[in-house]
């Protein structure tokens, strides 16, 4: 029998608050196993250098030693001047602080994250950055702590995967947007032909592989939720049968 939901969640929490207090203390972390590709490079799959060096060198040390995700979602959602960017888990905040810099002093970046430990992380890295147009929310995907219509870009990375009420967190995401706006997502989607049971096998909840979508459940998903110009694109693989991919999708105007 599967876990359930909330000792999922809480698992999920335990391991990222304990990855925050390990950079913090001068550490590292990583979100996933290792690839079971034997042709993928280990330090390819997730953290920071799935970003530029240029991006890295312009960022606090600690938020750069955060970065648990498995691509580079800033890049991915084709940021503009004076948007409003939501990045659903964001953790030690690098998205977040790479969003301020694109959307520039007339737009803003928001983060939302559930785990005290990576919100004091990322707010102190803000603080490092000297990042004004940044704020930090806590809350959970499943229930985003803001209005409706007031967002033009959300963005995640390697975080949906994560959520145990994947209908709502694409519901919330529809419901922040205005109508126009559009999501740029990272995250680890699995082969069709893989059960349930054949993605655990691979890595389990925390590490981003067992709750992940296959690539029909994904678009299926988004779908219901009224996405339209939905687009998905493996990127790397991290597992036999489990990728890394950019979805772009937009919320229809009326």
């Amino acid at each position: 029998m599967s876990e359930h939901p909330t000792n999922l969640r809480e698992t999920v929490r335990r391991r990222y608050a304990a990855a925050a207090l390990q950079i913090t203390e001068g550490g590292a972390a990583c979100c996933g196993p290792q690839s079971t590709d034997a042709n993928a490079n280990p330090n390819e799959i997730f953290g920071h250098h799935l970003y530029t060096a240029h991006e890295r060198g312009t960022l606090p040390a600690e938020a750069v030693a955060a970065s648990l995700g498995c691509g580079n979602p800033t890049a991915v959602a084709d940021l503009h001047e004076g948007e409003r960017v939501l990045d659903l888990g964001s953790g030690g905040g690098i998205d977040v602080l790479l969003s301020a810099r694109r959307v520039g002093p007339t737009g803003k970046a928001y983060g939302l994250d559930m785990t005290d430990e990576m919100l004091a992380l990322a707010r102190a890295n803000q603080r490092k950055a000297g990042a004004t147009n940044v704020e930090f929310l806590k809350g959970t995907m499943e229930a985003i702590p803001l209005p409706a219509h007031t967002i033009d870009v959300v963005i995640s990375n390697c975080v949906i995967n994560l959520s145990t009420d994947k209908p709502a967190v694409f519901a919330e995401t529809f419901r922040v947007l205005i109508p126009g706006g559009r999501i740029g997502i990272s995250d680890v989607i699995a082969d069709d032909e893989l059960t349930t049971t054949q993605r655990a096998e691979r890595g389990d909840h925390a590490g981003c592989i067992a709750g992940a979508l296959s690539f029909t459940e994904y678009r299926h998903s988004l779908e219901a939720a009224g996405f339209t110009d939905i687009h998905i694109t493996p990127t790397h693989p991290i597992a036999n049968g489990i990728h890394s991919a950019q979805i772009h999708a937009t919320k229809p105007n009326p």
